[in-house]
């Protein structure tokens, strides 16, 4: 049996911490500087050997996204070593942020203290990834020794590249261009400070942390309307219109007012503790953690209305970063691993499922596994980005790039389109990618996939607006991620495993194809 790791959050688990205090990582006494002006133009653009004043963060290789095939029974092995590489780069984060001083003083110190190392390390794991594959009688894909290398990212204020823009579709506001990573600027703290002394990022609680920054919050107000949700280069676009199959179905499952929490991700790192590096919030089943099978899936307890409705629904946290200090303060996955701040609890969790434009729709396969949008976008670059922030009552203005700063009474919201086209066959593959789809620009399944519904996550949150005073950011808001994407806009993400039973998922389909709206 698996363990449980939820975590309910007590009067005494929450309290503010002095305004003096900075943020140690548990067990190093790392202190997270905030070097935070933010990554520049992507990998094929970058020189690994930037000057160690320059590097913001550090681009690795994704190589779980390379494996598109890897037999079954490597898998769990490979999962495991993916989630290595994933550490290895936390770790040499972590030293990125915690030797500031002596980088000042040798500009090859990143080169040969950090980068260096890093690949030593992932040319071991790559080794053992490839041995998994070969003794389960699979390929290696050609090139593997390639994603060893790693590389910082530079400052963007001393690179001084053009950034995406507000919501990343061109609309001219704060540039273009084609690689999409963001403009951002140094905030004031100078190229030359020593960063490891625990600037506090403007904020009363003197917290010190890898992000956001000023930059990556925009004022809803000033962008201009560009239709509602359509994630990124068509990633995430509404499947549904008013042809082929036009009812809805729609699931209630709470906002997580239990506090499921954990750091694990069941679909990507399978018997892996934290293997997200980042906390979730869970809704419907409520026994998800890195050791459920669907076994215990179909058995455990569901938050969803509908009792026929055991399907797992999952997100990254949404913090307010006001020095509140968390159960997981001192936790990988929280606090030591720079997600901080007070867990906001969703005002509102809208899950529906609708039809397809061209078709009717097929029942999923219990037991299906998508993930949509990229944690690591912001290194990783825009192929499965599939961001959508907005503001109540400003919706036809969604934001890919940046989180929105709304006007008094309104609420921030977080959209999420899922993959609705299925190849008819797999419930998950090697990459978690290439047995689902997004669908076509007219709502057709290409390359012979079949339409599923497709599951549409809103999420509104009442969260104070940040205050942006002296090229610094007050009490932000961020989604939790992987320490090294500083917490931007365009890492978040969301993820379902469908656990439907037959009879409630025929009534899905049934009600999608005949135009009903259901719940």
């Amino acid at each position: 049996m698996g363990r449980n790791t939820r975590k309910r959050r007590s009067p005494l688990a929450v309290r503010a911490i002095a305004a003096s205090a900075a943020l140690a990582v548990a067990g190093g006494g790392l202190v997270w500087a905030n070097f935070y002006a933010s990554a520049g133009e992507s990998k094929s653009n970058q020189n690994s050997t930037l000057a160690s004043a320059q590097v913001a963060t550090i681009d690795c290789p994704d190589v779980g996204q390379q494996l598109t095939s890897v037999p079954e029974k490597a898998r769990a092995g490979v999962a495991k070593e993916l989630a290595l590489l994933d550490q290895q780069v936390t770790d040499a984060y972590k030293r990125l942020a915690d030797t500031r001083q002596a980088q000042a003083g040798d500009a090859g110190f990143v080169n040969n203290a950090i980068i260096g190392p890093l690949k030593s390390k992932r040319v071991a794991t790559l080794d053992r990834i490839s041995i998994n594959i070969r003794n389960a009688g699979g390929q290696v894909p050609q090139g593997m020794d390639q994603l060893a290398t790693c590389q910082g990212v530079a400052d963007q204020n001393q690179t001084n590249n053009g950034g995406r823009g507000n919501g990343g579709r061109g609309d001219g506001q704060n540039g273009n261009n084609n690689q999409g990573q963001d403009q951002n600027q140094d905030n004031g703290q100078g190229q030359g400070q020593d960063q490891d002394q625990g600037q506090d990022n403007g904020q009363d609680q003197g917290q010190v942390v890898n992000g956001p920054v000023a930059d990556d919050f925009v004022d809803i107000t000033t962008v201009q309307p560009n239709g509602g949700p359509q994630g990124v280069n068509g990633n995430g676009l509404a499947a549904n219109g008013d042809g082929g199959s036009t009812g809805t179905f729609t699931t209630s499952c709470g906002t997580n007012g239990n506090d499921n929490h954990n750091s694990d991700n069941i679909i990507v790192a399978p018997g892996v503790d934290n293997g997200a590096q980042h906390t979730h919030d869970y809704v419907g089943n409520q026994d998800n953690n890195a050791f459920t099978s669907d076994q215990q899936f179909l058995q455990a307890d569901t938050s969803c209305q509908n009792q026929g409705d055991k399907s797992s629904y999952y997100w990254p946290v949404l913090r307010l970063q006001d020095g509140t200090q968390e159960f997981d303060a001192n936790d990988l996955g929280g606090g030591a691993e720079g997600n901080i701040g007070r867990i906001l609890e969703a005002s509102e969790a809208q899950l529906k499922f609708v039809g397809n434009k061209k078709s009717d729709v097929v029942a999923m396969p219990q037991a299906l596994r998508i993930i949509t949008g990229d944690a690591k976008a912001f290194t990783n670059g825009l192929a499965n980005a599939n961001t959508n922030w907005s503001c109540t009552g400003f919706e036809d203005r969604q934001l890919t790039d940046k989180y929105p700063i709304c006007p008094e009474g309104s609420s921030v919201v977080r959209t999420s389109f899922f993959q609705s086209c299925w190849d008819g066959q797999n419930i998950d593959s090697a990459n978690h990618r290439t047995h689902v789809d997004f669908v076509e620009a007219d709502g057709s399944c290409a390359n012979g996939f079949q339409a599923i519904p497709q599951l549409q996550a809103r999420l509104v949150y009442d969260v104070p607006a940040p205050q942006i005073q002296n090229g610094q950011v007050v009490n932000p808001f961020a989604v939790d991620g992987f320490p090294d994407q500083l917490h931007k806009a365009i890492t978040d993400h969301n993820d379902f495993i469908n656990f439907f039973d037959e009879n409630t998922m025929n009534q899905v389909v049934d009600c999608i194809n005949s135009g009903q709206d259901c719940q």
